[in-house]
């Protein structure tokens, strides 16, 4: 058991830019494609990952400090503290039991695989610790391990099926053949679905909405840099900033808004070559068998659809903080909402205005959320003694990831008759999203203005049976503009502000991706 713990501990430290190329290349070099272009398509991965890190917590590091002034504006003083995923994920990675999550995984997949259950293949192997803190929820409310491993492994096999779901849209919104994104943030689009489907019965909610569709109608001001600008200098001065500071903070979002799509060229090198390598040998050995490499969300971070919309939610949820009735939860370190709008951008085809819509409606569940979990992070955060909590405290994470589904089933496995009717009607939920988005038109086909289709994606050509394994080279993909292709719980008597964030250190989750 100590050998696999150190083996697990030792691939997970690598971090995902070095982890997920080297799986890469051993899956290129199996399909056959050649040494050269393996090492090569394998490095301009990790390249991707890292550039798209850097450029994520570039944006969340100049949008955080005017979040947090925006806060003090509204005179908000709760006494959970908001950690952030980066918090809870640390916290989760020291719990005693995180490296048998590992083998799970790959043993559920490897499975699901055999039996053609699932045509996913997940290399994502970070993002183990949402598995691992589904695990402690159940734990928490069960005291029953093996109902916490069960309900881990059903999220598992979700996560999968959302694989398989989500390939299509994810590959026409980015242009990114055979990849897609086996992540709990996507089955918020459970929840989401019904909401979307109202959004139907109003006209304006059927026009194409999505950056290149703004541009055409606003000109220079519905360019990806001029919306990073004029976002940054809003936001800037929403938070008392002063004029040179609202600008600093505009031509900082203005640089995150330019990057995303330019590192969104950088995975479309990388993994085409072995999206065509795969594809040969998928028909040579498998009689044409499909398999989609599952990655983290960051492959679709190109999309500034998704960037609009968490920023302008940070308003809408500090405002939900100040007057929503028992909240708790401070929104600070986990106030950029990626636990949302990764769903919101697949289910509504990269719709700028349901995402906002949407958003602005769900904001009050992850608040809510936050503050019912708090209790059990807090308890996590005194037992693996990763982080000191102070009398009164309370430890959360405001926007918490997956809410609806560990809420319904941790609590059905302790009997209550409400939570097992709601995870059954979760259930018949995922169910419904499946088959509607495994037939829904493909975001460049959505939607339609004054009767023809809408001309809002750069639909990039990808042929997924295209036996040329030639190089591709960035000069190639000049033109194409990625950014626009349709791609509750004890209240404690102490309240604390977010200066209590002071000299807590999730540094240790570091030494991972720094992808969610």
């Amino acid at each position: 058991m100590d050998i696999l713990k150190t083996i697990v501990n030792y691939i997970l430290n690598l971090g995902g830019p070095v982890f997920v190329p080297l799986i890469m290349f051993i899956i290129a070099t199996i399909a056959g494609l050649k040494l050269r272009k393996s090492v090569l398509a394998a490095l301009t991965l990790g390249v991707a990952f890292s550039g798209m890190t850097l450029v994520v917590n570039y944006m969340m590091d100049s949008i955080s400090p005017a979040a947090k002034a925006m806060s003090k504006i509204f005179h908000l003083s709760l006494n959970a503290i908001d950690a952030g995923w980066t918090g809870v994920a640390a916290i989760t990675w020291s719990y005693k039991s995180a490296f048998l999550f590992f083998p799970l995984l790959l043993a559920i997949n490897f499975v699901m695989l055999s039996f053609k259950w699932t045509k996913t293949l997940n290399v994502d192997m970070w993002n183990v610790w949402n598995k691992i803190f589904t695990y402690v929820v159940v734990l928490y409310f069960t005291h029953n391990a093996f109902y916490g491993f069960l309900v881990a492994g059903v999220q598992i096999v979700l996560e999968l099926k959302s694989g398989d779901m989500w390939q299509r849209h994810i590959e026409d919104l980015t242009g990114m053949p055979g990849v897609t994104v086996p992540h709990l943030v996507t089955l918020f689009a459970v929840i989401l679905q019904p909401l979307n489907k109202l959004l139907d019965f109003i006209p304006a909610m059927n026009r194409p909405f999505d950056s290149a569709a703004l541009q055409k109608k606003i000109g220079v001001f519905g360019d990806n840099t001029a919306m990073g600008a004029i976002i940054g200098v809003l936001l800037g001065f929403g938070a008392g900033y002063s004029v040179s500071k609202s600008l600093n903070l505009a031509i900082q979002a203005a640089t995150a808004m330019t990057l995303f799509p330019m590192i969104s060229k950088l995975f479309m090198q990388a993994l085409s070559p072995i999206a065509d390598a795969m594809s040969d040998f998928m028909k040579k050995h498998f009689n044409g068998r499909e398999v989609y490499i599952g990655l983290d969300w960051p492959i679709l971070a190109g999309r500034n659809e998704l960037w609009v919309t968490v920023v302008i939610l940070v308003p809408v949820m500090l405002i939900f903080a100040m007057i929503l009735p028992g909240n708790t939860v401070l929104p600070f370190a986990g106030i950029i909402n990626l636990s949302f709008v990764v769903a919101a951008l697949l289910l509504t085809g990269a719709n700028l205005l349901r995402m906002i819509v949407l958003g602005i409606i769900t904001t009050p569940i992850f608040l809510y959320s936050a503050t019912y979990f708090a209790p059990i992070i807090t308890n996590l955060a005194k037992s693996t003694g990763t982080v000191k909590v102070h009398a009164g405290q309370q430890l959360s994470w405001s926007t918490f990831e997956g809410p609806d589904f560990r809420l319904f089933f941790a609590k059905a496995f302790t009997g209550e008759w409400w939570a097992i009717g709601l995870s059954i009607l979760w259930l018949l939920g995922f169910i419904w999203l499946y088959i509607d988005q495994s037939k829904a038109k493909l975001p460049s086909q959505r939607y339609t203005l004054a009767g023809m289709e809408t001309a809002t994606t750069a639909n990039i050509p990808v042929e997924a049976s295209s036996t040329s394994t030639d190089d591709i080279d960035l000069d190639d993909l000049d033109g194409m503009n990625f950014g626009s292709t349709s791609k509750k719980a004890a209240q404690a008597n102490k309240s604390t502000s977010l200066e209590d964030l002071d000299g807590m250190d999730f540094s240790n989750s570091a030494k991972n991706n720094g992808n969610k």
